[in-house]
Protein backbone atom coordinates (compact mmCIF):
# COMPACT_ATOMS: atom_id res chain seq x y z
CA UNK A 1 0.00 0.00 0.00
CA UNK A 2 1.56 3.47 -1.14
CA UNK A 3 2.29 5.73 1.78
CA UNK A 4 3.56 9.58 1.99
CA UNK A 5 7.06 9.26 3.13
CA UNK A 6 10.04 11.71 4.16
CA UNK A 7 13.18 10.74 2.46
CA UNK A 8 14.75 9.87 5.86
CA UNK A 9 11.70 7.33 6.99
CA UNK A 10 12.13 5.94 3.19
CA UNK A 11 15.98 5.12 4.40
CA UNK A 12 14.41 3.27 7.29
CA UNK A 13 11.97 1.54 5.36
CA UNK A 14 14.43 0.53 3.09
CA UNK A 15 16.72 -0.63 6.08
CA UNK A 16 13.58 -2.80 7.58
CA UNK A 17 12.90 -4.37 4.29
CA UNK A 18 16.79 -5.79 3.65
CA UNK A 19 16.78 -7.48 6.84
CA UNK A 20 18.60 -4.94 8.68
CA UNK A 21 19.17 -5.83 13.00
CA UNK A 22 21.63 -3.31 14.32
CA UNK A 23 22.18 0.64 13.48
CA UNK A 24 24.33 2.57 15.68
CA UNK A 25 24.16 6.41 15.29
CA UNK A 26 24.59 10.20 16.60
CA UNK A 27 22.07 12.38 16.04
CA UNK A 28 22.91 15.37 13.43
CA UNK A 29 20.50 17.48 11.35
CA UNK A 30 19.18 16.16 8.81
CA UNK A 31 19.76 13.22 9.33
CA UNK A 32 18.62 12.37 12.49
CA UNK A 33 15.35 10.93 11.68
CA UNK A 34 16.57 7.88 9.94
CA UNK A 35 17.48 5.76 13.30
CA UNK A 36 14.72 7.62 15.50
CA UNK A 37 12.44 5.79 12.45
CA UNK A 38 14.03 2.77 12.39
CA UNK A 39 14.10 2.32 16.20
CA UNK A 40 10.23 1.93 15.46
CA UNK A 41 11.00 -1.23 14.49
CA UNK A 42 11.03 -4.39 17.10
CA UNK A 43 13.17 -6.26 14.60
CA UNK A 44 15.70 -3.79 14.60
CA UNK A 45 18.25 -3.09 17.68
CA UNK A 46 18.88 0.88 17.12
CA UNK A 47 20.60 3.25 19.60
CA UNK A 48 22.26 6.49 20.19
CA UNK A 49 26.40 6.11 20.16
CA UNK A 50 28.63 8.49 22.25
CA UNK A 51 29.88 10.26 18.60
CA UNK A 52 29.81 9.12 14.69
CA UNK A 53 33.43 7.34 15.32
CA UNK A 54 31.81 4.85 17.67
CA UNK A 55 29.15 4.41 15.97
CA UNK A 56 30.84 3.27 12.90
CA UNK A 57 32.77 0.97 14.70
CA UNK A 58 30.10 -0.65 16.32
CA UNK A 59 27.86 -1.00 13.34
CA UNK A 60 31.58 -2.68 11.92
CA UNK A 61 31.59 -5.08 14.74
CA UNK A 62 28.01 -6.10 14.29
CA UNK A 63 28.87 -6.51 10.25
CA UNK A 64 31.84 -9.01 11.71
CA UNK A 65 29.06 -10.64 13.89
CA UNK A 66 27.09 -11.66 10.62
CA UNK A 67 23.77 -9.65 10.67
CA UNK A 68 23.28 -6.27 8.16
CA UNK A 69 24.34 -2.92 9.87
CA UNK A 70 24.07 0.39 9.73
CA UNK A 71 24.43 3.95 10.74
CA UNK A 72 23.82 7.45 10.06
CA UNK A 73 24.90 10.93 10.63
CA UNK A 74 25.40 14.13 8.72
CA UNK A 75 27.80 15.37 6.79
CA UNK A 76 30.20 16.72 9.53
CA UNK A 77 29.72 13.74 11.56
CA UNK A 78 31.30 12.17 8.78
CA UNK A 79 34.95 13.71 9.90
CA UNK A 80 34.40 12.24 13.21
CA UNK A 81 33.93 8.71 11.66
CA UNK A 82 36.84 9.36 8.90
CA UNK A 83 39.63 7.05 10.98
CA UNK A 84 37.75 3.46 10.58
CA UNK A 85 35.94 4.46 7.23
CA UNK A 86 39.12 4.02 5.64
CA UNK A 87 40.40 1.29 7.50
CA UNK A 88 37.22 -0.53 7.10
CA UNK A 89 37.06 0.32 3.42
CA UNK A 90 40.42 -1.74 2.95
CA UNK A 91 39.42 -4.70 5.37
CA UNK A 92 36.05 -5.42 4.13
CA UNK A 93 32.71 -7.05 5.56
CA UNK A 94 31.43 -10.00 6.86
CA UNK A 95 27.63 -8.91 6.31
CA UNK A 96 26.07 -5.64 4.97
CA UNK A 97 27.47 -2.44 6.19
CA UNK A 98 25.68 0.61 4.79
CA UNK A 99 26.63 4.35 6.03
CA UNK A 100 23.99 7.10 5.71
CA UNK A 101 25.28 10.68 5.47
CA UNK A 102 22.86 13.76 4.88
CA UNK A 103 24.54 16.77 3.81
CA UNK A 104 23.53 20.46 4.40
CA UNK A 105 23.73 22.24 1.27
CA UNK A 106 22.56 26.16 2.58
CA UNK A 107 24.13 25.11 6.22
CA UNK A 108 20.39 25.29 7.47
CA UNK A 109 21.54 23.61 10.41
CA UNK A 110 25.62 23.09 10.04
CA UNK A 111 28.59 25.21 10.50
CA UNK A 112 30.29 24.44 7.14
CA UNK A 113 28.78 23.23 3.69
CA UNK A 114 31.71 20.04 3.36
CA UNK A 115 30.42 18.07 0.09
CA UNK A 116 30.35 14.45 1.55
CA UNK A 117 30.80 12.69 -2.25
CA UNK A 118 35.12 13.40 -1.36
CA UNK A 119 34.98 11.08 1.07
CA UNK A 120 33.61 8.49 -0.83
CA UNK A 121 35.99 9.14 -3.67
CA UNK A 122 39.06 9.06 -1.03
CA UNK A 123 37.95 5.85 0.90
CA UNK A 124 36.90 3.98 -2.57
CA UNK A 125 33.43 3.57 -1.33
CA UNK A 126 30.74 3.00 -3.41
CA UNK A 127 28.13 5.84 -3.02
CA UNK A 128 24.40 6.02 -3.85
CA UNK A 129 22.92 9.57 -4.11
CA UNK A 130 18.61 8.83 -4.28
CA UNK A 131 16.34 11.96 -5.44
CA UNK A 132 13.30 10.78 -3.61
CA UNK A 133 11.52 9.02 -1.34
CA UNK A 134 11.36 5.87 -3.04
CA UNK A 135 14.71 5.80 -4.23
CA UNK A 136 15.39 6.23 -1.02
CA UNK A 137 14.25 3.16 0.14
CA UNK A 138 15.28 1.19 -2.80
CA UNK A 139 18.85 2.30 -3.20
CA UNK A 140 19.06 1.50 0.69
CA UNK A 141 18.56 -2.31 -0.04
CA UNK A 142 20.35 -1.90 -3.07
CA UNK A 143 23.39 -0.57 -0.92
CA UNK A 144 23.13 -3.47 1.27
CA UNK A 145 23.42 -6.42 -1.64
CA UNK A 146 26.13 -3.97 -2.98
CA UNK A 147 27.93 -4.33 0.16
CA UNK A 148 28.00 -8.02 0.56
CA UNK A 149 28.42 -8.75 -3.23
CA UNK A 150 31.59 -6.48 -2.74
CA UNK A 151 32.69 -6.53 0.56
CA UNK A 152 33.11 -2.57 1.09
CA UNK A 153 30.42 -0.33 3.22
CA UNK A 154 28.48 1.73 1.23
CA UNK A 155 27.04 5.26 1.53
CA UNK A 156 23.53 6.46 1.31
CA UNK A 157 24.34 10.39 0.58
CA UNK A 158 21.42 12.43 1.42
CA UNK A 159 20.76 16.36 1.72
CA UNK A 160 18.25 18.06 3.26
CA UNK A 161 15.87 18.46 0.43
CA UNK A 162 15.59 14.61 -0.01
CA UNK A 163 15.55 14.11 4.09
CA UNK A 164 13.30 16.55 4.84
CA UNK A 165 11.08 16.29 1.72
CA UNK A 166 7.94 13.39 1.20
CA UNK A 167 6.69 11.51 -1.86
CA UNK A 168 5.49 8.26 -2.43
CA UNK A 169 6.93 5.02 -1.37
CA UNK A 170 5.48 1.36 -2.04
CA UNK A 171 6.47 -0.30 1.19
CA UNK A 172 7.45 -4.09 0.37
CA UNK A 173 7.54 -6.63 2.92
CA UNK A 174 10.73 -7.22 5.09
CA UNK A 175 13.72 -9.86 4.20
CA UNK A 176 14.80 -11.87 6.70
CA UNK A 177 18.68 -12.41 6.25
CA UNK A 178 20.17 -15.80 7.71
CA UNK A 179 23.44 -14.89 9.96
CA UNK A 180 26.57 -15.11 8.26
CA UNK A 181 29.13 -17.30 10.53
CA UNK A 182 32.35 -15.48 11.71
CA UNK A 183 35.57 -16.96 10.50
CA UNK A 184 38.73 -15.95 11.99
CA UNK A 185 40.69 -14.12 9.50
CA UNK A 186 44.46 -13.10 9.68
CA UNK A 187 44.72 -11.09 6.47
CA UNK A 188 41.89 -8.61 7.84
CA UNK A 189 44.74 -7.87 10.83
CA UNK A 190 45.48 -4.14 8.70
CA UNK A 191 49.44 -4.04 9.28
CA UNK A 192 52.36 -4.03 6.23
CA UNK A 193 51.80 -6.73 3.98
CA UNK A 194 47.96 -6.91 5.02
CA UNK A 195 47.44 -3.52 3.63
CA UNK A 196 49.54 -3.43 0.93
CA UNK A 197 47.47 -6.59 -0.29
CA UNK A 198 44.63 -5.05 0.63
CA UNK A 199 44.66 -1.63 -1.31
CA UNK A 200 45.30 -3.59 -4.26
CA UNK A 201 42.15 -5.56 -3.85
CA UNK A 202 40.11 -2.55 -2.94
CA UNK A 203 41.38 -0.93 -6.80
CA UNK A 204 40.23 -3.94 -8.30
CA UNK A 205 36.63 -3.77 -6.51
CA UNK A 206 36.75 -0.51 -7.96
CA UNK A 207 37.38 -1.19 -11.18
CA UNK A 208 34.68 -3.86 -10.38
CA UNK A 209 32.40 -1.40 -9.31
CA UNK A 210 32.88 1.10 -12.30
CA UNK A 211 32.06 -1.73 -15.10
CA UNK A 212 28.70 -2.16 -12.81
CA UNK A 213 28.07 1.32 -13.02
CA UNK A 214 28.30 1.43 -16.70
CA UNK A 215 25.33 -1.01 -16.85
CA UNK A 216 23.30 -0.57 -13.52
CA UNK A 217 19.75 0.24 -13.67
CA UNK A 218 20.62 2.93 -10.70
CA UNK A 219 22.20 5.27 -13.83
CA UNK A 220 19.42 5.98 -15.69
CA UNK A 221 19.19 7.35 -19.67
CA UNK A 222 16.28 9.22 -20.29
CA UNK A 223 16.47 10.14 -24.30
CA UNK A 224 14.12 13.12 -25.74
CA UNK A 225 14.91 16.59 -26.85
CA UNK A 226 18.77 16.25 -27.80
CA UNK A 227 19.25 19.88 -28.31
CA UNK A 228 19.95 19.93 -24.27
CA UNK A 229 21.57 17.02 -22.15
CA UNK A 230 21.54 17.18 -18.42
CA UNK A 231 23.85 15.17 -16.50
CA UNK A 232 22.62 15.39 -12.57
CA UNK A 233 21.82 13.31 -9.66
CA UNK A 234 20.09 13.22 -6.50
CA UNK A 235 17.42 16.51 -6.17
CA UNK A 236 19.26 18.31 -8.58
CA UNK A 237 17.53 15.98 -10.85
CA UNK A 238 13.97 17.05 -9.79
CA UNK A 239 15.01 20.84 -10.65
CA UNK A 240 16.08 19.92 -14.04
CA UNK A 241 12.93 18.25 -15.01
CA UNK A 242 10.90 21.06 -13.61
CA UNK A 243 13.25 24.05 -15.23
CA UNK A 244 13.62 21.67 -18.76
CA UNK A 245 10.82 18.91 -19.27
CA UNK A 246 10.78 17.11 -21.65
CA UNK A 247 13.00 19.98 -24.16
CA UNK A 248 16.17 18.16 -22.70
CA UNK A 249 17.44 14.56 -22.51
CA UNK A 250 18.67 13.32 -18.91
CA UNK A 251 21.74 11.25 -17.71
CA UNK A 252 20.48 10.73 -14.36
CA UNK A 253 23.16 9.57 -12.07
CA UNK A 254 22.51 7.28 -9.30
CA UNK A 255 26.11 6.13 -8.19
CA UNK A 256 27.75 8.80 -7.82
CA UNK A 257 31.00 7.18 -6.84
CA UNK A 258 32.83 5.40 -8.74
CA UNK A 259 30.67 7.13 -11.83
CA UNK A 260 30.23 5.42 -15.11
CA UNK A 261 32.88 6.25 -18.06
CA UNK A 262 31.49 4.98 -21.34
CA UNK A 263 27.86 5.63 -20.09
CA UNK A 264 28.64 9.25 -19.50
CA UNK A 265 31.09 10.07 -23.41
CA UNK A 266 27.96 7.65 -25.00
CA UNK A 267 24.96 10.05 -23.15
CA UNK A 268 27.58 13.33 -24.26
CA UNK A 269 28.00 12.01 -28.50
CA UNK A 270 24.02 12.28 -28.57
CA UNK A 271 23.26 15.30 -27.17
CA UNK A 272 24.11 18.73 -28.97
CA UNK A 273 24.67 20.82 -25.59
CA UNK A 274 25.78 18.84 -22.52
CA UNK A 275 24.71 20.46 -18.84
CA UNK A 276 25.74 18.95 -15.38
CA UNK A 277 23.69 20.31 -12.76
CA UNK A 278 24.91 19.30 -9.18
CA UNK A 279 25.14 21.04 -5.57
CA UNK A 280 28.00 22.19 -4.04
CA UNK A 281 31.31 20.93 -5.34
CA UNK A 282 31.87 20.12 -9.49
CA UNK A 283 32.32 16.32 -8.38
CA UNK A 284 30.47 14.99 -11.61
CA UNK A 285 31.39 17.71 -13.61
CA UNK A 286 35.11 16.96 -13.14
CA UNK A 287 34.48 13.21 -13.59
CA UNK A 288 33.54 14.98 -16.97
CA UNK A 289 36.36 16.99 -17.74
CA UNK A 290 38.90 14.46 -17.32
CA UNK A 291 37.04 12.55 -20.21
CA UNK A 292 37.45 14.78 -22.49
CA UNK A 293 34.22 17.12 -22.28
CA UNK A 294 33.43 20.67 -21.63
CA UNK A 295 30.11 20.69 -20.18
CA UNK A 296 28.31 23.77 -18.79
CA UNK A 297 28.51 23.74 -15.14
CA UNK A 298 30.44 24.83 -11.95
CA UNK A 299 33.80 26.02 -13.79
CA UNK A 300 33.93 28.85 -15.92
CA UNK A 301 38.30 28.89 -16.44
CA UNK A 302 37.64 25.98 -18.44
CA UNK A 303 36.11 27.69 -20.85
CA UNK A 304 37.42 31.36 -22.96
CA UNK A 305 33.83 32.40 -23.64
CA UNK A 306 33.33 34.74 -20.72
CA UNK A 307 29.25 35.00 -21.11
CA UNK A 308 29.26 31.39 -20.63
CA UNK A 309 26.65 30.28 -17.93
CA UNK A 310 27.86 28.82 -14.82
CA UNK A 311 26.25 27.29 -11.56
CA UNK A 312 27.06 28.60 -8.04
CA UNK A 313 29.64 26.53 -5.96
CA UNK A 314 27.95 27.92 -2.87
CA UNK A 315 24.28 27.40 -1.36
CA UNK A 316 21.65 24.79 -2.47
CA UNK A 317 20.25 25.12 -6.44
CA UNK A 318 16.43 25.82 -6.81
CA UNK A 319 14.48 25.98 -10.59
CA UNK A 320 15.01 29.52 -10.05
CA UNK A 321 18.17 30.14 -9.54
CA UNK A 322 19.32 27.51 -12.21
CA UNK A 323 16.76 29.31 -14.34
CA UNK A 324 18.48 32.89 -14.06
CA UNK A 325 22.13 31.33 -14.25
CA UNK A 326 20.78 29.95 -17.95
CA UNK A 327 19.37 32.94 -18.62
CA UNK A 328 16.20 31.78 -19.01
CA UNK A 329 13.04 33.40 -17.88
CA UNK A 330 11.33 32.83 -14.81
CA UNK A 331 7.53 32.17 -15.51
CA UNK A 332 5.68 34.75 -13.39
CA UNK A 333 3.72 32.15 -11.49
CA UNK A 334 7.11 30.57 -10.13
CA UNK A 335 8.44 34.19 -9.32
CA UNK A 336 9.13 35.28 -5.83
CA UNK A 337 9.63 39.07 -5.44
CA UNK A 338 8.59 39.63 -1.69
CA UNK A 339 11.18 39.93 0.31
CA UNK A 340 11.24 37.75 2.90
CA UNK A 341 11.32 38.77 6.50
CA UNK A 342 14.93 37.31 8.28
CA UNK A 343 13.67 34.81 11.31
CA UNK A 344 16.92 34.72 13.27
CA UNK A 345 17.08 31.19 15.53
CA UNK A 346 16.25 32.79 19.28
CA UNK A 347 16.97 30.50 21.85
CA UNK A 348 13.86 29.66 23.64
CA UNK A 349 11.92 31.68 26.42
CA UNK A 350 13.62 30.27 29.69
CA UNK A 351 16.61 28.58 28.00
CA UNK A 352 18.67 27.67 30.77
CA UNK A 353 21.90 29.11 29.27
CA UNK A 354 20.05 32.55 28.67
CA UNK A 355 21.53 33.73 31.87
CA UNK A 356 25.08 32.09 31.58
CA UNK A 357 25.79 33.66 28.71
CA UNK A 358 24.37 37.10 30.02
CA UNK A 359 27.22 37.12 33.31
CA UNK A 360 29.65 35.80 30.56
CA UNK A 361 29.30 38.73 28.26
CA UNK A 362 29.36 41.25 31.74
CA UNK A 363 32.21 39.65 32.61
CA UNK A 364 33.96 40.17 29.24
CA UNK A 365 34.94 36.45 28.89
CA UNK A 366 36.67 35.23 25.90
CA UNK A 367 34.39 32.46 25.34
CA UNK A 368 35.21 29.60 23.01
CA UNK A 369 32.03 28.16 21.52
CA UNK A 370 31.04 24.43 20.92
CA UNK A 371 28.02 23.03 19.04
CA UNK A 372 24.79 22.99 19.99
CA UNK A 373 21.66 24.74 20.42
CA UNK A 374 24.00 27.04 22.97
CA UNK A 375 25.45 28.55 19.90
CA UNK A 376 22.73 30.84 19.90
CA UNK A 377 25.09 32.78 22.41
CA UNK A 378 27.00 34.46 19.96
CA UNK A 379 23.39 36.16 18.69
CA UNK A 380 22.44 39.46 19.97
CA UNK A 381 21.82 41.28 22.27
CA UNK A 382 24.19 38.27 23.84
CA UNK A 383 26.64 38.61 21.72
CA UNK A 384 28.83 36.36 23.99
CA UNK A 385 30.05 33.99 22.13
CA UNK A 386 33.48 34.57 20.09
CA UNK A 387 33.85 31.65 18.04
CA UNK A 388 33.10 27.61 17.48
CA UNK A 389 34.73 25.04 15.48
CA UNK A 390 33.64 21.55 15.62
CA UNK A 391 32.35 19.33 18.41
CA UNK A 392 34.83 19.58 21.86
CA UNK A 393 36.93 21.93 20.07
CA UNK A 394 35.84 24.28 22.99
CA UNK A 395 37.93 22.15 25.54
CA UNK A 396 40.89 21.54 23.62
CA UNK A 397 40.70 24.61 21.77
CA UNK A 398 41.04 26.93 24.70
CA UNK A 399 43.84 25.05 26.08
CA UNK A 400 45.80 25.86 23.09
CA UNK A 401 44.14 29.65 23.93
CA UNK A 402 45.41 29.73 27.84
CA UNK A 403 48.68 28.20 26.68
CA UNK A 404 49.61 30.90 24.27
CA UNK A 405 48.02 33.84 26.03
CA UNK A 406 49.19 32.76 29.45
CA UNK A 407 47.55 34.69 32.83
CA UNK A 408 46.11 36.96 30.50
CA UNK A 409 43.79 34.27 28.71
CA UNK A 410 43.33 32.03 31.54
CA UNK A 411 41.54 35.25 34.01
CA UNK A 412 39.15 36.08 30.98
CA UNK A 413 38.27 32.68 29.19
CA UNK A 414 35.56 29.88 29.45
CA UNK A 415 34.72 26.78 27.07
CA UNK A 416 31.51 26.02 26.83
CA UNK A 417 30.17 22.74 25.67
CA UNK A 418 26.54 20.87 26.41
CA UNK A 419 25.69 17.60 27.80
CA UNK A 420 25.82 15.35 24.53
CA UNK A 421 28.69 17.56 22.54
CA UNK A 422 30.51 16.98 26.28
CA UNK A 423 30.39 13.04 25.78
CA UNK A 424 30.97 13.11 21.85
CA UNK A 425 34.03 15.00 21.84
CA UNK A 426 34.60 17.26 24.83
CA UNK A 427 36.51 14.18 27.17
CA UNK A 428 39.76 14.13 25.77
CA UNK A 429 39.85 18.24 25.33
CA UNK A 430 39.59 18.06 29.13
CA UNK A 431 41.73 15.37 29.28
CA UNK A 432 44.61 17.26 27.79
CA UNK A 433 43.89 20.23 29.80
CA UNK A 434 43.82 18.70 33.37
CA UNK A 435 47.48 16.54 31.73
CA UNK A 436 49.05 19.29 30.16
CA UNK A 437 48.25 21.87 33.19
CA UNK A 438 46.44 25.33 31.43
CA UNK A 439 44.23 27.27 34.01
CA UNK A 440 41.59 26.27 31.89
CA UNK A 441 37.72 27.09 33.03
CA UNK A 442 35.27 24.76 31.22
CA UNK A 443 31.65 25.29 31.47
CA UNK A 444 29.11 22.31 30.92
CA UNK A 445 25.88 22.92 30.17
CA UNK A 446 23.77 19.86 30.98
CA UNK A 447 20.35 20.41 30.08
CA UNK A 448 19.51 17.10 30.39
CA UNK A 449 19.47 16.08 26.69
CA UNK A 450 20.80 16.65 23.45
CA UNK A 451 18.84 19.64 22.28
CA UNK A 452 19.75 20.77 19.01
CA UNK A 453 18.66 17.99 16.98
CA UNK A 454 15.30 17.06 18.67
CA UNK A 455 15.73 16.20 22.36
CA UNK A 456 17.44 12.75 21.44
CA UNK A 457 18.53 11.00 25.05
CA UNK A 458 22.32 10.85 25.34
CA UNK A 459 25.04 8.83 28.19
CA UNK A 460 24.13 11.51 30.50
CA UNK A 461 20.18 10.89 30.59
CA UNK A 462 20.17 7.45 31.66
CA UNK A 463 17.85 6.18 28.89
CA UNK A 464 18.52 5.15 25.59
CA UNK A 465 17.30 5.63 22.56
CA UNK A 466 14.17 4.30 23.34
CA UNK A 467 13.49 5.99 26.72
CA UNK A 468 14.18 2.78 28.82
CA UNK A 469 16.05 2.89 31.60
CA UNK A 470 20.06 2.85 30.61
CA UNK A 471 23.79 3.20 32.16
CA UNK A 472 24.13 7.12 33.12
CA UNK A 473 27.31 9.42 32.99
CA UNK A 474 28.32 10.80 36.38
CA UNK A 475 29.49 14.19 34.81
CA UNK A 476 31.67 15.12 38.54
CA UNK A 477 32.80 11.70 38.96
CA UNK A 478 34.05 12.03 35.48
CA UNK A 479 35.81 15.63 35.91
CA UNK A 480 37.23 13.82 39.17
CA UNK A 481 38.64 11.05 38.09
CA UNK A 482 41.07 12.48 34.89
CA UNK A 483 42.22 15.19 37.54
CA UNK A 484 40.06 18.13 37.95
CA UNK A 485 39.96 19.27 42.00
CA UNK A 486 37.78 22.01 41.15
CA UNK A 487 34.32 20.86 40.00
CA UNK A 488 31.09 23.42 40.82
CA UNK A 489 27.99 22.52 39.98
CA UNK A 490 25.54 25.57 39.27
CA UNK A 491 21.89 26.69 38.64
CA UNK A 492 21.99 28.67 35.82
CA UNK A 493 18.52 30.76 36.88
CA UNK A 494 20.62 31.76 39.77
CA UNK A 495 22.77 34.32 37.82
CA UNK A 496 24.28 36.04 41.26
CA UNK A 497 25.45 32.47 42.49
CA UNK A 498 26.84 31.80 39.08
CA UNK A 499 28.61 35.03 38.34
CA UNK A 500 30.31 34.41 42.05
CA UNK A 501 31.46 30.90 40.97
CA UNK A 502 32.56 32.13 37.89
CA UNK A 503 34.92 34.81 39.35
CA UNK A 504 36.43 32.39 41.69
CA UNK A 505 37.22 29.84 39.18
CA UNK A 506 38.65 32.10 36.27
CA UNK A 507 40.94 33.49 39.84
CA UNK A 508 42.14 29.45 40.72
CA UNK A 509 45.73 27.95 39.92
CA UNK A 510 44.35 25.01 38.52
CA UNK A 511 41.78 23.45 35.96
CA UNK A 512 38.57 23.82 36.78
CA UNK A 513 34.60 22.44 35.84
CA UNK A 514 31.82 24.73 36.32
CA UNK A 515 28.37 22.47 35.31
CA UNK A 516 25.08 24.53 35.05
CA UNK A 517 22.78 21.41 35.55
CA UNK A 518 19.24 22.71 34.90
CA UNK A 519 16.61 20.67 32.21
CA UNK A 520 15.84 21.84 29.02
CA UNK A 521 12.43 23.93 29.27
CA UNK A 522 11.35 21.80 26.35
CA UNK A 523 11.60 18.20 28.08
CA UNK A 524 8.35 16.91 27.82
CA UNK A 525 6.90 16.44 31.48
CA UNK A 526 9.15 19.78 32.87
CA UNK A 527 7.31 21.35 35.14
CA UNK A 528 7.44 25.06 34.77
CA UNK A 529 6.23 27.97 37.22
CA UNK A 530 3.28 30.33 36.22
CA UNK A 531 4.53 32.98 34.27
CA UNK A 532 5.88 36.70 35.56
CA UNK A 533 3.42 39.06 36.02
CA UNK A 534 4.93 42.78 35.51
CA UNK A 535 3.89 45.68 37.56
CA UNK A 536 3.88 48.02 35.11
CA UNK A 537 3.51 51.19 37.53
CA UNK A 538 7.24 50.07 38.35
CA UNK A 539 8.35 50.16 35.23
CA UNK A 540 11.06 53.01 34.41
CA UNK A 541 11.22 51.90 31.02
CA UNK A 542 15.08 51.12 31.19
CA UNK A 543 14.92 48.22 28.74
CA UNK A 544 17.63 46.04 30.71
CA UNK A 545 15.16 43.45 31.12
CA UNK A 546 15.71 43.03 27.37
CA UNK A 547 19.77 42.24 27.67
CA UNK A 548 18.95 38.76 27.47
CA UNK A 549 17.13 38.26 24.69
CA UNK A 550 13.72 36.58 25.50
CA UNK A 551 11.26 36.32 23.24
CA UNK A 552 8.72 36.34 26.11
CA UNK A 553 9.82 40.11 26.88
CA UNK A 554 9.02 42.99 24.96
CA UNK A 555 8.09 46.51 25.57
CA UNK A 556 4.94 48.57 24.72
CA UNK A 557 4.32 52.11 24.89
CA UNK A 558 7.63 52.43 26.86
CA UNK A 559 6.43 49.40 29.38
CA UNK A 560 7.43 45.87 29.54
CA UNK A 561 5.30 43.32 28.43
CA UNK A 562 5.26 39.42 29.41
CA UNK A 563 3.92 37.23 26.75
CA UNK A 564 2.22 34.22 29.02
CA UNK A 565 2.13 32.11 26.47
CA UNK A 566 5.57 31.99 26.13
CA UNK A 567 7.07 32.81 29.70
CA UNK A 568 7.69 29.69 32.18
CA UNK A 569 8.40 31.32 34.82
CA UNK A 570 12.47 31.01 35.14
CA UNK A 571 12.61 34.68 37.04
CA UNK A 572 15.60 35.34 35.40
CA UNK A 573 14.29 38.99 34.04
CA UNK A 574 13.28 39.06 37.25
CA UNK A 575 17.26 39.54 38.59
CA UNK A 576 17.29 41.83 35.88
CA UNK A 577 15.24 44.55 36.96
CA UNK A 578 16.45 47.02 39.65
CA UNK A 579 13.06 48.31 40.57
CA UNK A 580 11.02 45.61 40.76
CA UNK A 581 8.59 45.88 37.60
CA UNK A 582 9.33 42.00 37.55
Amino acid sequence: MKELMLGNKAVARGMYEAGVTFISSYPGTPSTEITEEAALYNEIYCEWAPNEKVALEAAHGASLGGVRAACAMKHVGLNVAADPLFTISYQGLNAGLVICVADDPGMHSSQNEQDSRHYAIAAKAPMLEPSDSEECRLFTKLAFELSEKYSTPVFIKLCTRVSHSQSIVNPEMRVDIPKVPYVKDPTKVMMTANSRNAHVRVEERTKALTEYAESAGINRVEMSDTSVGIITSSTCYQYAREVWGDNASYLKIGMINPLPIKLIRDFAAKVDRLIVLEELDPIIETHCRLLGLDPVGKMPAFTQDDNRPYFPICGELSPNIIRKCMGMDVPASKALEDEIPMRPPVMCAGCPHRGIFYILKKKKCMVYGDIGCYTLGAIAPLNAMDLNVCMGASCSGLHGFNKAMGKEGETHSVGVIGDSTFIHSGITGITDIAYNMSNSTIIILDNSITGMTGHQQNPTTGKNLRGEPAGKVDLEALCRSLGYNRISVVDPYDMATFEEVLTTELAAEEPSIIISRRPCVMIKGTVHKPPIEPRIDKCVGCKACMQIGCPAISVKDGKVRIDTTLCIGCNVCSQMCRFGAL
